[in-house]
């Protein structure tokens, strides 16, 4: 299996906005595998978040399925060894309830010597938990959260956690929690947390005195009364998905369904505004997509469609006195028994046609190279037939026909300054960058070597970023949850990032599911500073992949 580095600078296209890596990778990095360890669980969840501590040099690896979360060494990361795990059922909090069996560990972070996790309730629509454990294992304490805690993060300082609870409904829709964040005041011993240390910052604001932002997704069987005039439950349907908290009194929340994000003011726990962030069009020079698993080739093309870019992980740094969101653009979807926006772009044109005077299918009709001339031609299951798409979106106001096509995720990362204005997207470089390293396995799925599986869905589905400073230089870490592998680009100037590597620690010869097989579903990572590493002067970026049940530790050198 290669670890090596798989692609680096001016052997693919760039995209127009970017320059190329510096010649010869001056004053750049290099990463390149240092070790692994492996839980030998495969397709269970068993490796999703990471977390470092410096004091003692372990990780802290979330696996979710077994509501527990393994605590590695690793003082020699060419060779992780697993100490002990922490186990969250059976913990009694500070309310006199107990950590059920059943529970799912979601999430870690560590502090100052406190590790925290996220588990949510064997029923997701009940509420969950933050566990409070020592380095050494000690459980010393838990309280309750809202109903699906998705994600932790320490404040800077680490004086306060908070606490993503997404509140996905029930999937009959039966149950529908609102989403929240827990603000919890953990500046004094864990041991002493009690509930009423707690406090939960909700939307129930946007539910009627404040006016939404155009953009926002808010739609379901929860969002509205039926009643003219009566606000719906809007609560309901923003879903705190990822947390990046700025400093200590303020923090960004990513709704990823609604395709916003929140800004969340850490001294009232209260949600001070929410901002869209807007749709990617794939007609534009440079946002070319592969929409077809049937079409036999990797082909690059722009469509008339939407891209939403519907952020999973995200992260922050500050440029020129802003704060910017850095955003992996995974894109995701409302699809439960009870209700589901998801379908294939031939199935929605079967529900409600294409408007034929839309401007923009007639464009797109008069300018592509791709031999379509009707609205008809793009059903074809080698051309849009399979796209999944939304169907709660691109219906004209008032007529029942379809003027835009909205599909999940931007398959890029993006910077957003803090107002929502996009100030750079990689466009279609994930997927060129992908084709040519394995034309052979482009746009694989994780569970399977296969070619183009993922075509018609998110692509190589970018899930987590971390940002990390080498030598004065910001970059961002990008990891591709289905086709598997890092993306680094050097992030430093915002306006103006460049592709530095990808790395892919797969080995596709091998079946998934067998430990020669590799990396498989980049899900979480984490970047330890050279001040903090193992390696003196070295800094590392350690990678939890959820389907191969394994963590990865890279260094990152100086070129």
């Amino acid at each position: 299996m290669s670890l090596a580095v798989a692609l680096t600078g001016t052997s693919v296209p760039v995209h127009a906005e970017q320059r190329a890596p510096r010649e010869g990778g001056r004053d750049g990095i290099a990463l390149s595998a240092l070790g692994s360890h492996r839980t030998g669980s495969f397709d269970e969840a068993a490796a999703e978040t990471v977390a470092h501590d410096p004091r003692t040099q372990r990780l802290y690896v979330v696996n979710a399925e077994a509501a527990t979360v393994e605590v590695l060494d690793i003082s020699d990361p060419a060779a992780p060894v697993k100490l002990f795990d922490l186990r969250t059922p059976g913990v009694v909090a500070a309310d006199g309830s107990v950590v059920e069996e059943g529970a799912v560990a979601n999430s870690v972070a560590v502090h100052g010597g406190v590790v925290a996790v996220a588990v949510e309730a064997a029923d997701r629509t009940d509420d969950g938990w933050l566990v409070f454990y020592g380095t050494d294992g000690t459980a010393l304490n838990a309280v309750r959260g809202g109903a699906l805690p998705d994600m932790a993060a320490f404040t800077p300082e680490g004086r306060t956690l908070l606490v993503a609870n997404e509140g996905e409904p029930s999937d009959d829709y039966a149950v529908d929690p609102e989403g929240s964040v827990s603000v919890i005041r953990v500046d004094r011993r864990p041991a002493s947390i009690t509930q009423d240390d707690v406090r939960t910052a909700g939307f129930g604001a946007w539910d009627g005195e404040r006016e939404l932002p155009g953009g926002v997704r808010v739609f379901g069987p929860h969002t509205s009364t039926g009643e003219p005039g009566t606000p719906g439950r809007v609560a309901r349907a923003l879903e705190p998905e990822y947390i990046s908290a700025d400093t200590a009194y303020s923090a960004h929340v990513v709704l990823q369904e609604a395709n916003a994000f929140a800004v969340l003011d850490l001294r009232t726990a209260e949600f001070t505004d929410i901002v869209p962030f807007g749709v990617k069009d794939h007609m534009e020079p440079g946002n070319e997509l592969d929409v077809s698993n049937r079409d036999g080739e990797v082909r690059l093309a722009n469509w008339p469609v939407y891209g939403m870019y519907q952020p999973d992980g995200f992260d922050t740094y500050r440029w020129r006195g802003r704060t910017l969101l850095v955003t992996a653009n995974e894109g995701d979807t409302r699809d439960w028994d009870g209700y589901s926006e998801e379908t294939r772009f031939r199935d929605l044109v079967e529900r409600a046609p294409l408007c034929e005077d839309s401007p923009r299918f007639a464009d797109f009709l008069a300018g592509n190279d791709l031999g379509i001339d009707t609205l008809d031609g793009l059903r074809g299951d080698a051309e849009l037939g399979r796209l999944t798409v939304s169907a709660a979106e691109g219906l004209r106001e008032g007529e029942d026909c379809y003027e835009d096509v909205y599909a999940f995720g931007g398959r890029s990362f993006s910077i957003f300054t803090s107002e929502g204005e996009l100030l750079f997207d990689s466009g279609a470089d994930f997927e060129r960058i992908t084709a040519e390293t394995e034309p052979d396995f482009f746009n694989s799925n994780h569970t399977e070597n296969s070619f183009e599986s993922r075509s018609d869905d998110k692509g190589p589905e970018p899930e987590g970023v971390v940002l990390g400073k080498v030598a004065g230089r910001t970059y961002a870490f990008v990891g591709l949850e289905r086709v598997s592998g890092v993306m680094v680009y050097d992030v430093t100037d915002p306006r103006e990032p460049f592709f530095v590597q990808y790395l892919n620690n797969r080995d596709f010869s091998a079946e998934p599911g067998t430990p020669e097989a590799g990396d498989l579903g980049a899900e979480g990572l984490a970047f330890i500073r050279a001040a903090d590493s193992p390696v003196e002067g070295v800094p590392l970026l350690a990678v939890a992949n959820e389907v191969s049940g394994s963590t990865t530790l890279y260094r990152i050198d100086r070129t």
